[in-house]
């Protein structure tokens, strides 16, 4: 079992940074993927942040596992490997390794997700993280999601195997996007996710587009009942970025 630090430098191993060439002390934002790896869409967020501000790192949970894109769309998204309680672990050890950033303002991060990296930070927002064992860690400690200023979630996994309603340890002021045609969960359902923060004492912010889920995602028209939309695509990313503005200013 990894500890912290093991888990972060399996992670870190698979990090591709976006940011000025410069020494100064940015926010960081960490970027998590869906069930399909680190994708084109991913960078252009990536990008969205680094303008405003920021830097950004995409964290890759399949990379330090050996797992290719393919092998984990049948054990991921079909949720027989790697649920959000367990992926929580990835989320604790990224945060407490970019905080060790020199180039990284340690009080200033914000955690960002798309569908099962959303799924993961609200179940990192909500665990205890104090356990020996919890998230697959040996040695959890939830001291480091304290410097989580904000989380942005893209369409979350919601769904009868996540703990989306439980309440939050962590009330961070958080973005949701919630598509009102998501065949993934309902408005109500991701209503109900969002009211646990609230409950918490979170700041919540939702858009709801009509769009699908991941319809964000270039290249993925063909996949019903999920639809590309260009125009809500840039908008969500000029959403994301007026979001990281008021959040970080």
């Amino acid at each position: 079992m990894d500890t912290v630090e093991r888990r972060w430098r399996r992670l870190a191993e698979h990090v591709v940074e976006l940011g000025p060439p410069d020494d100064e002390r940015r926010p960081a934002v960490l970027l998590f993927h869906g069930c399909g790896g680190v994708r084109d869409h991913l960078r252009r967020y990536a990008r969205a942040a680094v303008q405003a501000g920021c830097r950004a790192f995409l964290i890759d949970s399949f990379g330090p596992r050996g797992w290719s894109k393919r092998f984990a769309q049948y054990l991921v998204c079909t949720g027989v490997a790697l649920r959000g309680p367990e992926r929580a672990g990835d989320v604790l050890a990224a945060v407490a390794g970019v905080r060790a950033n020199p180039r990284v303002d340690p009080d200033r991060i914000v955690l960002a997700g798309w569908s099962h990296g959303s799924w993961t930070i609200m179940d990192a927002m909500s665990a205890p993280l104090d356990r020996p064992g919890e998230a697959r860690l040996a040695d959890p400690d939830p001291e480091p999601l304290d410097a989580v200023k904000a989380v942005f979630l893209a369409y979350p996994y919601v769904g009868l195997i996540s703990r989306s309603r439980a309440l939050w340890r962590r009330t961070p002021r958080t973005f949701a996007v919630a598509p009102r045609r998501d065949h993934l969960g309902s408005i109500r359902t991701h209503m109900l996710a969002y009211a646990s923060a609230v409950a918490a004492g979170a700041d919540v912010e939702i858009w709801s587009p009509d769009a699908t889920h991941a319809f964000d995602e270039p290249g993925i028209k063909a996949r019903l009942p999920i639809a590309y939309d260009e125009t809500l695509s840039l908008t969500a990313l000029e959403r994301f970025g007026e979001f990281l503005g008021r959040t970080l200013r």
